[in-house]
Protein backbone atom coordinates (compact mmCIF):
# COMPACT_ATOMS: atom_id res chain seq x y z
CA UNK A 1 0.00 0.00 0.00
CA UNK A 2 1.29 3.51 -0.82
CA UNK A 3 2.73 5.52 2.06
CA UNK A 4 0.57 8.38 0.76
CA UNK A 5 -2.70 6.58 1.44
CA UNK A 6 -4.71 8.26 4.23
CA UNK A 7 -6.66 5.91 6.47
CA UNK A 8 -6.45 7.44 9.96
CA UNK A 9 -6.35 10.81 11.70
CA UNK A 10 -2.64 10.23 12.36
CA UNK A 11 -2.12 9.82 8.61
CA UNK A 12 -3.64 13.28 8.10
CA UNK A 13 -1.28 14.81 10.69
CA UNK A 14 1.71 13.11 9.07
CA UNK A 15 0.67 14.39 5.65
CA UNK A 16 0.42 17.97 6.95
CA UNK A 17 3.82 17.64 8.68
CA UNK A 18 5.33 16.50 5.38
CA UNK A 19 3.80 19.31 3.33
CA UNK A 20 5.15 21.97 5.69
CA UNK A 21 8.57 20.32 5.96
CA UNK A 22 8.94 20.07 2.18
CA UNK A 23 8.48 23.85 1.90
CA UNK A 24 10.99 24.69 4.65
CA UNK A 25 14.71 24.86 3.98
CA UNK A 26 15.65 25.44 7.64
CA UNK A 27 17.70 22.78 9.45
CA UNK A 28 18.20 22.98 13.22
CA UNK A 29 21.33 20.78 13.15
CA UNK A 30 22.97 23.22 10.76
CA UNK A 31 21.88 26.14 12.94
CA UNK A 32 23.54 24.69 16.06
CA UNK A 33 26.74 23.62 14.30
CA UNK A 34 28.24 27.13 14.52
CA UNK A 35 28.60 27.67 18.26
CA UNK A 36 30.12 31.14 17.85
CA UNK A 37 26.97 32.76 16.49
CA UNK A 38 26.28 36.12 18.13
CA UNK A 39 22.73 35.18 19.06
CA UNK A 40 21.61 36.11 22.63
CA UNK A 41 19.58 32.95 23.34
CA UNK A 42 22.61 30.73 22.61
CA UNK A 43 24.58 32.07 25.56
CA UNK A 44 24.64 29.74 28.55
CA UNK A 45 22.19 31.74 30.64
CA UNK A 46 18.62 30.89 31.74
CA UNK A 47 15.48 32.83 30.90
CA UNK A 48 14.85 35.72 33.28
CA UNK A 49 11.26 34.61 33.92
CA UNK A 50 12.39 31.08 34.83
CA UNK A 51 14.85 32.51 37.35
CA UNK A 52 12.04 34.66 38.78
CA UNK A 53 9.72 31.65 39.22
CA UNK A 54 12.29 30.02 41.50
CA UNK A 55 13.23 33.25 43.25
CA UNK A 56 9.63 33.90 44.31
CA UNK A 57 9.08 30.19 45.04
CA UNK A 58 6.24 29.82 42.53
CA UNK A 59 8.21 26.84 41.18
CA UNK A 60 10.27 24.56 43.40
CA UNK A 61 12.56 21.65 42.68
CA UNK A 62 10.92 18.52 41.32
CA UNK A 63 10.73 16.38 38.20
CA UNK A 64 10.91 18.65 35.15
CA UNK A 65 10.44 18.18 31.41
CA UNK A 66 11.92 20.78 29.06
CA UNK A 67 10.50 20.82 25.53
CA UNK A 68 12.87 22.02 22.80
CA UNK A 69 15.82 22.41 25.17
CA UNK A 70 18.37 23.51 22.52
CA UNK A 71 21.90 23.46 23.95
CA UNK A 72 20.64 23.16 27.51
CA UNK A 73 20.90 26.62 29.08
CA UNK A 74 17.57 26.33 30.95
CA UNK A 75 18.01 22.62 31.70
CA UNK A 76 21.32 23.45 33.37
CA UNK A 77 19.68 26.11 35.55
CA UNK A 78 16.91 23.68 36.53
CA UNK A 79 19.43 20.97 37.44
CA UNK A 80 21.40 23.46 39.53
CA UNK A 81 18.16 24.20 41.40
CA UNK A 82 17.95 20.54 42.40
CA UNK A 83 15.47 19.40 39.76
CA UNK A 84 15.49 16.03 38.03
CA UNK A 85 15.52 17.12 34.39
CA UNK A 86 14.46 15.42 31.17
CA UNK A 87 15.51 17.75 28.33
CA UNK A 88 14.19 17.02 24.83
CA UNK A 89 15.22 18.34 21.43
CA UNK A 90 15.11 16.91 17.91
CA UNK A 91 18.55 18.33 16.98
CA UNK A 92 21.51 16.02 17.59
CA UNK A 93 23.85 19.05 17.48
CA UNK A 94 21.89 20.83 20.20
CA UNK A 95 21.76 17.72 22.38
CA UNK A 96 25.52 17.14 22.05
CA UNK A 97 26.24 20.76 22.96
CA UNK A 98 23.92 20.52 25.96
CA UNK A 99 25.62 17.34 27.18
CA UNK A 100 29.03 19.04 26.97
CA UNK A 101 27.78 22.08 28.89
CA UNK A 102 26.28 19.86 31.61
CA UNK A 103 29.51 17.84 31.86
CA UNK A 104 31.49 21.05 32.39
CA UNK A 105 29.35 21.75 35.46
CA UNK A 106 29.19 18.12 36.61
CA UNK A 107 25.40 18.03 36.28
CA UNK A 108 23.25 14.98 35.60
CA UNK A 109 20.64 15.85 32.95
CA UNK A 110 18.72 13.29 30.91
CA UNK A 111 19.07 14.70 27.38
CA UNK A 112 16.75 13.05 24.83
CA UNK A 113 17.16 13.45 21.08
CA UNK A 114 13.52 13.10 20.08
CA UNK A 115 10.58 14.80 18.47
CA UNK A 116 8.46 15.92 21.44
CA UNK A 117 5.48 14.03 20.00
CA UNK A 118 7.43 10.77 20.12
CA UNK A 119 7.98 10.82 23.89
CA UNK A 120 6.90 7.73 25.87
CA UNK A 121 3.22 7.62 26.84
CA UNK A 122 3.89 8.19 30.54
CA UNK A 123 1.21 9.74 32.71
CA UNK A 124 1.27 12.39 35.46
CA UNK A 125 5.02 12.25 35.84
CA UNK A 126 6.18 15.87 35.91
CA UNK A 127 5.84 18.65 38.48
CA UNK A 128 6.85 21.30 35.94
CA UNK A 129 7.04 21.46 32.14
CA UNK A 130 9.01 24.28 30.51
CA UNK A 131 9.12 25.37 26.87
CA UNK A 132 11.42 28.18 25.79
CA UNK A 133 10.83 28.90 22.11
CA UNK A 134 9.48 25.54 20.96
CA UNK A 135 5.74 26.27 20.90
CA UNK A 136 5.88 28.98 18.22
CA UNK A 137 7.43 26.43 15.84
CA UNK A 138 4.53 24.00 16.37
CA UNK A 139 2.14 23.93 13.41
CA UNK A 140 -1.56 24.51 14.25
CA UNK A 141 -2.54 20.91 13.43
CA UNK A 142 -0.16 19.68 16.16
CA UNK A 143 -1.50 21.95 18.93
CA UNK A 144 -3.94 19.31 20.16
CA UNK A 145 -1.06 16.83 20.42
CA UNK A 146 0.90 19.47 22.34
CA UNK A 147 -1.98 20.05 24.75
CA UNK A 148 -2.47 16.30 25.15
CA UNK A 149 1.23 15.96 26.00
CA UNK A 150 0.85 18.56 28.75
CA UNK A 151 -2.34 17.05 30.13
CA UNK A 152 -0.99 13.50 30.01
CA UNK A 153 2.40 14.05 31.61
CA UNK A 154 1.86 16.95 34.04
CA UNK A 155 0.80 16.09 37.60
CA UNK A 156 -2.43 17.61 38.97
CA UNK A 157 -1.64 21.14 40.22
CA UNK A 158 1.66 21.00 38.33
CA UNK A 159 2.90 24.04 36.43
CA UNK A 160 3.60 24.68 32.76
CA UNK A 161 5.49 27.69 31.44
CA UNK A 162 6.55 28.87 28.01
CA UNK A 163 8.16 31.70 26.13
CA UNK A 164 6.97 32.39 22.58
CA UNK A 165 6.95 35.08 19.92
CA UNK A 166 4.87 38.21 20.33
CA UNK A 167 2.97 39.01 17.13
CA UNK A 168 5.22 41.23 15.00
CA UNK A 169 7.79 41.32 17.81
CA UNK A 170 11.45 42.26 17.50
CA UNK A 171 12.51 38.61 17.07
CA UNK A 172 9.83 37.71 14.57
CA UNK A 173 6.37 36.33 15.20
CA UNK A 174 4.25 36.08 12.09
CA UNK A 175 0.73 37.57 12.25
CA UNK A 176 -0.55 35.01 9.73
CA UNK A 177 -3.71 33.09 10.56
CA UNK A 178 -3.70 29.35 11.15
CA UNK A 179 -5.39 28.91 7.75
CA UNK A 180 -2.60 30.95 6.11
CA UNK A 181 -0.02 28.45 7.38
CA UNK A 182 -1.51 25.89 5.02
CA UNK A 183 -2.29 28.30 2.20
CA UNK A 184 1.38 29.32 2.14
CA UNK A 185 2.80 26.01 3.44
CA UNK A 186 5.03 27.87 5.88
CA UNK A 187 5.24 29.08 9.50
CA UNK A 188 7.25 32.10 8.30
CA UNK A 189 10.01 31.38 10.82
CA UNK A 190 7.64 31.05 13.77
CA UNK A 191 4.10 32.06 14.65
CA UNK A 192 3.35 35.12 16.76
CA UNK A 193 0.72 35.21 19.49
CA UNK A 194 -1.35 37.71 21.40
CA UNK A 195 -2.14 37.35 25.10
CA UNK A 196 -5.78 36.65 24.19
CA UNK A 197 -4.79 33.82 21.84
CA UNK A 198 -2.53 32.21 24.46
CA UNK A 199 -5.35 32.34 27.00
CA UNK A 200 -7.68 30.72 24.48
CA UNK A 201 -5.25 27.94 23.49
CA UNK A 202 -4.47 27.06 27.11
CA UNK A 203 -8.00 27.61 28.43
CA UNK A 204 -7.92 24.29 30.30
CA UNK A 205 -5.16 25.65 32.54
CA UNK A 206 -5.27 28.26 35.29
CA UNK A 207 -3.36 31.34 34.15
CA UNK A 208 -0.85 32.48 36.76
CA UNK A 209 0.59 35.24 34.59
CA UNK A 210 1.22 36.20 30.98
CA UNK A 211 3.67 39.05 30.49
CA UNK A 212 6.37 40.17 28.11
CA UNK A 213 9.89 39.12 29.02
CA UNK A 214 12.10 41.75 30.56
CA UNK A 215 14.79 43.15 28.27
CA UNK A 216 18.16 42.06 29.64
CA UNK A 217 21.53 43.66 29.01
CA UNK A 218 24.13 41.39 27.40
CA UNK A 219 26.36 41.40 30.48
CA UNK A 220 23.62 40.06 32.76
CA UNK A 221 23.63 36.36 33.60
CA UNK A 222 20.09 35.76 32.35
CA UNK A 223 18.35 35.99 28.97
CA UNK A 224 15.40 38.23 28.25
CA UNK A 225 13.94 40.18 25.35
CA UNK A 226 10.56 41.91 25.16
CA UNK A 227 9.77 40.32 21.79
CA UNK A 228 8.77 37.18 23.67
CA UNK A 229 5.82 36.37 25.89
CA UNK A 230 6.45 34.62 29.19
CA UNK A 231 3.42 32.62 30.28
CA UNK A 232 2.98 30.60 33.47
CA UNK A 233 0.04 28.21 33.89
CA UNK A 234 -1.18 25.68 36.44
CA UNK A 235 -2.90 22.40 35.71
CA UNK A 236 -6.20 22.18 37.46
CA UNK A 237 -6.32 19.50 40.15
Amino acid sequence: MSKETIQTADDVLTMLDTLLKEQSRFEWDQFYTDRNKKIPFLKNAPDENLVEYFANKTIRSGHVLELGCGPGRNAIFLAEKGCTVDAVDSSSEAIQWGKERALERNLAINFLEKNIFELPQESTKYDFIYDSGCFHHIAPHRRMDYQNLLNRTLKPNGHFALTCFVEDGQLGGSKMTDYDVYRERSLKGGLGFTEEKLRRIFADFQVIEIRKMRNVEEQEHVFGVSGLWAGLFKKKG
